[in-house]
């Protein structure tokens, strides 16, 4: 029963992680194409740049790759906190269409106002059309996929009679 429960925790998040990163990445192509012109190239760039700095930008492709595979690193990661934390609290899979959202704010939350500023990227203001998107993406491309992926490899988290009369 184990490697089911171990089998469904990878696939959770394996497909969280996935559908995040690429919903996400999609989002942001869209988004920073429109308000700046920015290329995918210099998009990623830009994510490596947090760990680089201003270097990530004279690295072509290399850095580019990098930064999608940080970009990756953090949806995976994201979707392992939310798994892990729907094994302990069912609630969050039975009621994914609410609590995945609410993590994907906190997502967004955690990356802007910690994850960032600890990084090499320098401050900035965003405009209140980015930073609109970045709420409604994080809730909704981030949050939302992570929390359905953790209930369909893991369940809704119902108990039944039979696993309370066991308990």
């Amino acid at each position: 029963m184990e490697n089911d429960a171990g089998s469904g925790r990878v696939q959770a998040i394996l497909a969280g992680g996935l559908l995040a990163a690429v919903l996400d990445a999609v989002d942001a192509l869209v988004a920073y194409k429109l308000a700046f012109g920015m290329t995918p190239v210099a998009i990623y760039q830009f994510v490596a740049s947090g760990l680089l700095g201003q270097a990530a930008y004279g690295g072509g492709a290399a850095t580019a790759l990098l930064g999608l595979a940080i970009h990756c690193l953090v949806a995976f990661s994201a979707a392992a906190a939310f798994v892990l934390a729907s094994e302990r609290l069912p609630q969050l899979r039975r009621d994914a269409a609410t609590w995945g959202p609410v993590f994907g704010l906190g997502v967004f939350v955690v990356m802007s106002f910690v994850v960032i500023p600890l990084s090499r990227i320098p401050a900035s203001s965003p405009s209140l059309p980015l930073l609109l998107n970045g709420l409604l993406g994080h809730a909704l491309l981030v949050g939302l996929p992570i929390a359905l992926a953790a209930r369909r490899y893991l369940g809704r988290g119902e108990r039944t009679a039979l696993a309370g009369a066991q308990a």
